[in-house]
């Protein structure tokens, strides 16, 4: 399985993103023949340039027709339907652009259906989505991750007037997403580079600790002097990234609270977004017993953690640091334990399952429903999800061993 990471320090839009995946070795003649069967008046041009210091690819989309289109998501639909994109091509695309409809229908007060797209609705913007889509699905990428966004900053001017950067769409769609401004007064995400990437990116991170085979240049339309606006695709494996290794740890020590506020304290905590809180009996100077607060979260989250530990306890000072961290992939399964969904949790290293443990709480809720033993609940819901991997297994030898018949 296959994964990419977007650099966007330089912004992002989705001629960008089509040629930095283009770049990653995809025949340009390949991606024109097929986005010509999309049959849009527009003519596509692949060519090297250069911004800044740095070579990439720049995807340009010249629309044929003057008329200035706007289309509804009706509209979208059923060019989509119509297209020769795979089934999940056609699904990506379209959840995509229902990202941009829904963004554009909010920042305008407008209904859903009644909304209409200027810009992103053109036949650029649907070569751009529905190209990336066929594009990802080429290289058979599966995981997708990205740097926080650089969004410039100043003003831009669009069809509904001149707007400040962000423009109101971008803001939407970006929202829990981290962003920042720096270097020029330009735009520099677009509304389909923003609904590509919020669509898509399960993480938004720092640089992360990975191992990759290639990286793709994508060039942008604008040529700042010694700024490149370039964006830098890495392609790998997904079990060489490791999306969490970079977070802090919050310390203090309490000596005179009490532990009554300290509970109170740690369910706050998590709710405010850390990854884990424990408390550790300590002796402090004078040989006092004391309590030791330590948390574990991302940079994002800190501030408010820290306004939090002021608040609610007795500490007058905390310490924070970087630090690192492995963690196996997980992921949750659902079985049927006398009749009730129990979700279990497994991580796995690399192909193996290394452990497959059931949903505490929700075997605890299904033990008091049906007035059985807790371990015996737990117990069933490992047997479970043990028979249901082995029927999947078996299936899909069976499966096997049909298409290599076939093949002799």
């Amino acid at each position: 399985m296959k994964y990419v990471y977007f650099d966007a320090s330089s912004g992002v839009s989705g001629d960008m993103i089509l040629g930095a995946i283009l770049d990653l070795g995809v025949a340009p003649s390949a991606f024109q023949k097929k986005m010509a069967e999309l049959k849009l008046p527009a003519e596509i041009t692949i060519k090297e340039v250069k911004r800044a210091s740095l070579r990439g690819l720049k995807v340009d989309v010249r629309v044929k027709s003057k008329k200035n289109i706007t289309r509804k998501w009706s509209d979208i639909q059923n060019i989509l339907k119509k297209s020769p994109l795979s089934p999940v091509s056609k699904d990506r695309a379209s959840s995509i652009f229902h990202r941009l409809f829904e963004a554009e229908a909010h920042v305008h007060g407008r209904k859903f259906g009644e909304t209409h797209l200027h810009e992103a609705g053109a036949d650029d913007a649907i070569i751009d989505i529905a190209g990336s889509c066929w594009l990802i699905e080429e290289l058979g990428i599966r995981k997708f991750y990205a740097s926080p966004l650089n969004l410039g900053r100043g003003w831009v001017k669009t069809s509904h007037g001149i707007l400040p950067v962000p423009p109101p769409a971008v803001g939407e769609l970006l929202k829990n997403i981290p962003v920042y401004s720096a270097h020029v007064e330009k735009e520099l995400v677009t509304p389909t580079g923003a609904a590509i990437l919020s669509t898509l990116v399960t993480k938004f991170l720092p640089f992360p600790e990975l191992c990759y085979q290639k990286i793709g240049y994508g060039a942008g339309t604008k040529n700042f002097p010694d700024f490149p606006n370039i964006l830098r695709i890495f392609y790998g494996e997904t079990e060489d990234i490791n999306t969490d290794n970079k977070i802090h740890m919050i310390e203090t020590n309490i000596d005179d609270e009490n532990p009554q506020v300290l509970g109170h304290f740690l369910d706050l905590a998590l709710k405010l977004g850390a990854l884990d809180v424990f408390f550790t009996p300590v002796f402090t100077k004078k040989n006092r017993l004391a309590t030791k607060l330590t948390i574990l979260a991302e940079l994002s989250k800190i501030d408010a953690l820290i306004r939090a530990i002021f608040l609610e306890t007795s500490t007058i000072g905390v310490r924070y640091f970087p630090v690192h961290r492995r963690v196996l992939e997980r992921k949750m399964r659902k079985v049927q334990v006398l009749g009730i969904e129990i979700p279990v949790k497994v991580a796995r290293l690399g192909d193996d399952e290394i452990n497959i443990q059931p949903e505490f709480s929700a075997c605890q809720k299904a033990a008091k429903k049906t007035n059985r033993p807790l371990r015996e609940i737990m117990q069933l819901a490992l047997k479970e999800y043990e028979k249901a991997n082995k029927q999947k297994r078996s299936s899909i030898q069976s499966h096997v061993g049909k298409v290599q018949r076939k093949k002799s």
